[in-house]
């Protein structure tokens, strides 16, 4: 079964979340996806909340710009949702948006290379290791997690949207997560660039889950919302991008991003959504039942 999510955008103020994530939970909505936009809110703050106020729904933050973070405290805030939240918690690190990186001094000359060292250091102290590394951005000198997760690690999900990018989340991440600026075939080459970098590491035939946020909108106005949101991205260009329309419209392009290799939707609302309750129960009541 494909999975079905929703994002709950920071252009929301922090105190909506509660409202969204209760009610996320008790329509049945499998995930609940947060982002740690710069300069809004951040990503483990406002998922340890939505675990704390909710029973079953899955909290995604997609994702944690990894030039912001020492990779210590990655792991440890990640380790202390999984032992807290078992099972509920999914987090996804990544490049960060390069210019709100250089705003803020952490701007690195290699993202890529800072992202792997990240993801391997993490996926280490997550599996219980003890780790000393001299990378070129990541110096770890014998650490090791008090309070790993119970049962050993957990997967680690990175964002990527260039090759180069995605091959490295599939050989070094435990998933990928694409951006809503992803058509159906954008998936097909993600798909087929993760797996060339899961045969360089030598991977195996595991699995690896793709999450795809798609572009939403519902009601009245809802192919304007649509239009004006990827225009201001500069994507009005690119063919098979977002979705306006009822349940059925809306469970058709799942379905397409599905066959085409993703294995979880997350339904992105336009920045100006009007009503997120209503979006968020549209996503679980009406357009869940239609996805297969």
């Amino acid at each position: 079964m494909t999975g079905l999510g929703a994002v709950f955008r920071p252009q929301l103020a922090p105190e909506r979340l509660r409202s969204v994530a209760q009610l996320a939970d008790e329509a049945g909505l499998e995930e609940l996806w947060l982002w740690e936009d710069c300069f809004r809110e951040g990503g483990i703050s406002t998922a340890a909340a939505a675990l704390a106020w909710t029973e079953r729904v899955r909290i995604g933050v997609g994702l944690l710009p990894v030039p912001l973070r020492n990779v210590a405290i990655t792991a440890m805030e990640v380790a202390s949702l999984h032992r807290m939240f078992p099972g509920r918690a999914i987090v996804a690190v990544g490049h960060g948006v390069q210019d709100w990186m250089g705003q803020v001094g952490a701007r690195v000359e290699s993202p890529v290379t800072l992202l792997r060292e990240h993801l391997v250091a993490l996926g280490a102290l997550l599996g219980g290791e003890r780790v000393t590394t001299d990378g070129r951005y990541v110096r770890l000198d014998d650490v090791a997690l008090d309070w790993p997760p119970e049962g050993g690690g957990v997967g680690v999900l990175a964002g990527a949207t260039g090759p180069r990018s995605l091959r490295l989340t599939g050989e070094a991440a435990d998933g990928t997560v694409l951006t809503a600026a992803t058509s159906p075939e954008g998936v097909r080459n993600a798909r087929r660039l993760i797996e060339e970098g899961r045969k360089t590491a030598g991977r195996g035939a595991g699995p690896h889950p793709v999450v795809v946020y798609l572009l939403t909108a519902t009601g009245a106005d809802a192919a304007d919302r649509v239009r004006a949101e990827l225009v201001a991205e500069g994507l009005e260009a690119v063919p098979d991008l977002g979705v306006a329309g009822d349940a059925g419209a809306v469970a058709k392009v799942v379905e397409r991003l599905a066959e085409a290799g993703a294995d979880t939707v997350v339904l992105q609302p336009t920045g100006d959504e009007p009503d997120p309750e209503s979006f968020v129960r549209f996503a679980a009541e009406e357009v869940r039942p239609l996805v297969p």
